[in-house]
C-alpha cells in the first residue's frame, strides 16, 4: 500500500467517523454532545498527525511519501492499523456523502491540513442534528437519509470491532510442509553427516552442514509465502523492475552506481515478517505493493527482495547478494543486452547454480533499446549460454528456467512476468524445490568423498591369503614338521631294536649339534618375523582401501595400522600356547603289540645268546642249531618290527604333524582377524552404511 492510498484512507476514516459521532448524536438528540465530540475528534487527530514521523529512509520525511508497513513486520502502532481498517471497502470503492453533504471520491489525494480544513468549514447544525423536521417531503427525504446514516454506523462499528480483533489476533500462517520424498532425502542427508563426522573434515561437510540447517529453518516458518529475490549487474534495471512489479516506486533508480545499497523487501500479503526476518532485512525496508484487488488476487504470497548489483565494486553489497541468494526460495536474474553474456554473472551464478533451474527466471530487460528482431536474437543467444552454462530451459512444458524479455521502462512484457509469476507463487512449491535443488547440489558435491567406480571390499581370497602369511610368520609349516618328527621319534623310541637306539645315541653324544645343521640366532628370527607381519598387514590394508574414497582409504589403512601394533608379540604368545602340547605324542593302539613283538626279538636274541655262551662254556650239551636260529630270528625280526612300525607310523605322525600346524594357523588367523580384519570390516561397513544413505540423498544408486 503506497502512502497516498493510506492518506486517502485516513481522510475518508476520519469522515467516516464524524458522520457516526453525528448519528450518534441525532439519534440522541445531543447535539452539543454531538460538537464536541466532534471537536475533541479533530482535535486528537490532528495531535497524531503533528508528532507522527515519516518512515527512516524517506529523503522528503513527508507522509506522502511515506508506503506504509504491516504492523506485523514492521512493529507499528496497532491503534494506526485500526484506523486503517475502520473504513470499509464499499464506501472506499464508492464514495460517501458526509454530514457537510460533501462527496468523497475514492483516489482523492488531501494532506493532513487540508483534511482538518475540511471538517471545521462543515459545522453541524444542532437543531439539524436533533432532527426538528417532523412532517412533509423533506422530513422523509431525512429519515431516509438518517436511516442510511445508521445503517453506515453499524458497519462502521462492525469493521472497528473486527479490525480491533484482527489487532490482537496476528495473522499466523501455515508452516511449509515437506512432502515424503524430499523429508527421506534430509533425513539421509542428515544420518549421512552423522557418520562422517569422525572421519571427514568439517570443512567437507560444512555445505551439507548448512543445507540441513536451511532446510530446518525453512520448514518452521510459512508455507504460504515464496521469497523471490530479483538480482541482476549494474545498469540492468532491476530496481525499475522490482517498482514496475510492486506497481509504486519504492526501490531508488537513477544513474548514480550503484543505486541499491541493501535489500529491500516488498510484501504482497500478511504473515511474511519472519521470512523477512531470516533475510535479515530490517523493518525500515520493508514495504507494501500498491493496493489493488486484482494484482493482489494475482500475486498474493509473493515477497520480493531487490537486492544489490552482484558485481559492485562495494564488497559489502556483493556479500549482501550471496547471502541472500542462499535463503531465498527463487531468484529472477534481470540482464540488459549489454551484459546478458557477462563471464562474471555465468561463472559465478548461473554455471553453479544449474541445478536450481526450476526456481530460476532469467529477464532480458530493456529490450526497447533493440531495434527490429535484435531482442528475439539476443534472446536466442542468452538461451544458448544458458544450455552451454547446464542450465535447464522450461520449455514446451518441461521443468526448468523460465526465459522472458521485456521492458521495465516501456512495461512491454510486464504482464506476461506478473502472471507467469503468479502461477509460480500460486502453486506453493517453490520452497520445496529449492531445498530440494539445495540437496543435490550438496551431495554433488561429496560425491568424490562417497561415490566409488568399482567393487570394494575384502574378499575371502584376500583374507586366506593374509592368514597365510601370518601363519608363515610365526612357523606354522615348520612347527607341523616339527610335531610330525617329534611324533616319529616317538614311534622309534618306542617300537625301535634296542641295539640301533643305543647306537644312535652314541652317534648323537658324539656329533655337536651345530656341526650337523646351522642354526640362526634368535633375534634374527624374530626381526624376520616381524617384517613378514608388517608385510602381510600392509597387503591386506592395500587390498581393503582399494577403489574406495580417499578420506576411507586412508581410514581404512589407519585402522589397520593400528591394528599391527602389538600383533608380533601376540602371534609369538600364541605360538608358545598352540605349538606342541605339553608330553609325549600320544600312541595310537598298535603301538603295545608292536612294542611286544620287538621285546619278543630281543628276548630271542638274548635267549639264544645266552645258550650258545653255556654250550661254549660247557654249561649245557652241545646244540648249535636251536641257539643260532633264535639268535637269527631275533636279529632279523627286530628291525623288521622296527621297519614295519616306521611304515605305519607315517600316517598317524602326519595327521599328528597337520593338526599342529592347523591349530597355529587358526590361532595366527584368530589374532590376525581380532586385531586388523576386524577393524577393517568394521571401517568397510561404515562406509557402507554412508554409501547406502548417500545413495538415499542422491535419490539413485552410486557405484
Amino acid at each position: 500500500m503506497t502512502a497516498v492510498t493510506d492518506q486517502d484512507h485516513t481522510d475518508e476514516m476520519d469522515h467516516a467517523e464524524h458522520a457516526e459521532h453525528v448519528d450518534d448524536a441525532e439519534h440522541t438528540g445531543d447535539a452539543d454532545a454531538s460538537q464536541d465530540e466532534h471537536r475533541d475528534h479533530h482535535r486528537d487527530h490532528g495531535d497524531r498527525r503533528e508528532n507522527s514521523s515519516p518512515v527512516e529512509g524517506d529523503p522528503e520525511g513527508t507522509p506522502g511519501n511515506r508506503p506504509p508497513v504491516d504492523d506485523a513486520e514492521e512493529g507499528s502502532d496497532p491503534k494506526d492499523t485500526d484506523d486503517h481498517a475502520r473504513v470499509p471497502s464499499d464506501a472506499v470503492a464508492s464514495g460517501r456523502t458526509g454530514t457537510s453533504g460533501r462527496t468523497e471520491t475514492p483516489g482523492r489525494t488531501e494532506t493532513p491540513g487540508r483534511t482538518e480544513a475540511k471538517a471545521s468549514a462543515d459545522p453541524v447544525d444542532p437543531e439539524e442534528a436533533a432532527g426538528a423536521w417532523d412532517d412533509g417531503l423533506i422530513a422523509r427525504r431525512v429519515n431516509e437519509t438518517t436511516a442510511a446514516q445508521q445503517a453506515a454506523a453499524l458497519e462502521i462499528r462492525a469493521s472497528r470491532a473486527q479490525a480491533t480483533h484482527a489487532s490482537h489476533v496476528p495473522y499466523v500462517p501455515a508452516p511449509l510442509a515437506y512432502d515424503g520424498p524430499l523429508r527421506s532425502r534430509l533425513d539421509a542427508l542428515r544420518e549421512l553427516v552423522g557418520l562422517s563426522r569422525t572421519r571427514l573434515d568439517s570443512g567437507t561437510l560444512s555445505e551439507a552442514g548448512r543445507v540441513l540447517d536451511e532446510a530446518a529453518a525453512r520448514r518452521r516458518l510459512s508455507g504460504q509465502h515464496t521469497v523471490v529475490a530479483i538480482a541482476g549487474a549494474t545498469g540492468s534495471g532491476k530496481s525499475q523492475l522490482f517498482n514496475s512489479l510492486a506497481g509504486v516506486a519504492i526501490s531508488e533508480t537513477g544513474v548514480r552506481r550503484p543505486t541499491t545499497a541493501a535489500p529491500i523487501a516488498c510484501s504482497w500479503s500478511d504473515g511474511a515478517a519472519t521470512l523477512i526476518d531470516r533475510l535479515g532485512i530490517p523493518g525500515r525496508l520493508r514495504r507494501r505493493p500498491l493496493q489493488s484487488a486484482e494484482m493482489e488476487a494475482q500475486l498474493r504470497g509473493l515477497v520480493l527482495v531487490d537486492l544489490p548489483d552482484h558485481d559492485s565494486a562495494a564488497v559489502a553489497h556483493r556479500e549482501q547478494v550471496d547471502r541472500v541468494l542462499a535463503l531465498v526460495d527463487a531468484v529472477i536474474w534481470v540482464v540488459d543486452p549489454e551484459k546478458y553474456a557477462d563471464a562474471i554473472l555465468h561463472e559465478r551464478y548461473l554455471r553453479p547454480m544449474a541445478g536450481h533451474a526450476e526456481v530460476m527466471f532469467v529477464v532480458l530487460n530493456q529490450i526497447d533499446r533493440l531495434p527490429g528482431e535484435a531482442a528475439d536474437q539476443v534472446l536466442d543467444d542468452l538461451r544458448r549460454l544458458l544450455d552451454e552454462d547446464g542450465i535447464a530451459l522450461g520449455e514446451y512444458g518441461e521443468p526448468g528456467a523460465t526465459v522472458l524479455s521485456l521492458s521495465a521502462l516501456t512495461g512491454d512484457g510486464i504482464p506476461e512476468l506478473r502472471e507467469v509469476l503468479g502461477q509460480f507463487v500460486a502453486d506453493r512449491g517453490a520452497a520445496a524445490r529449492r531445498i530440494s535443488a539445495d540437496v543435490d547440489a550438496a551431495a554433488w558435491r561429496l560425491r568424490p568423498v562417497y561415490a566409488t567406480g568399482r567393487r570394494t571390499g575384502l574378499s575371502e581370497e584376500a583374507r586366506d591369503e593374509f592368514a597365510a602369511r601370518l601363519a608363515d610368520a610365526v612357523g606354522a609349516t615348520a612347527a607341523g614338521e616339527a610335531a610330525e618328527r617329534a611324533w616319529l621319534r616317538n614311534a622309534n623310541r618306542a617300537c625301535g631294536t634296542p641295539w640301533l637306539r643305543l647306537w644312535r645315541w652314541y652317534n648323537d653324544r658324539r656329533e655337536p649339534t651345530t656341526g650337523r645343521m646351522p642354526i640362526r640366532a634368535q633375534a634374527d628370527e624374530e626381526a624376520t618375523a616381524r617384517q613378514r607381519v608388517e608385510q602381510a598387514v600392509r597387503t591386506v590394508a592395500d587390498r581393503a582401501s582399494g577403489g574406495l574414497p580417499a578420506p576411507w582409504a586412508q581410514a581404512v589403512r589407519e585402522a589397520a595400522v593400528r591394528g599391527s601394533q602389538g600383533l608380533p608379540e601376540a602371534l609369538d604368545e600364541l605360538a608358545a600356547r598352540a605349538g606342541l602340547p605339553v608330553g609325549r605324542p600320544p600312541r595310537p593302539g598298535w603301538w603295545p603289540a608292536a612294542v611286544l613283538a620287538q621285546a619278543s626279538m630281543t628276548i630271542l636274541q638274548v635267549v639264544g645268546g645266552l645258550w650258545l655262551v653255556g654250550q661254549i662254556v660247557g654249561f649245557m650239551a652241545p646244540n648249535l642249531g636251536v641257539p643260532v636260529l633264535l639268535m637269527v630270528a631275533g636279529i632279523i625280526g627286530g628291525p623288521l618290527v622296527e621297519w614295519s612300525c616306521r611304515l605305519a607310523a607315517r600316517g598317524p605322525a602326519r595327521r599328528y604333524g597337520l593338526d599342529a600346524e592347523r591349530r597355529l594357523r587358526e590361532a595366527a588367523a584368530g589374532c590376525g582377524r581380532a586385531r586388523v580384519l576386524d577393524p577393517l570390516a568394521a571401517e568397510l561397513l561404515r562406509y557402507r552404511e554412508v554409501r547406502e544413505q548417500y545413495a538415499r540423498v542422491t535419490g539413485a544408486g552410486v557405484g
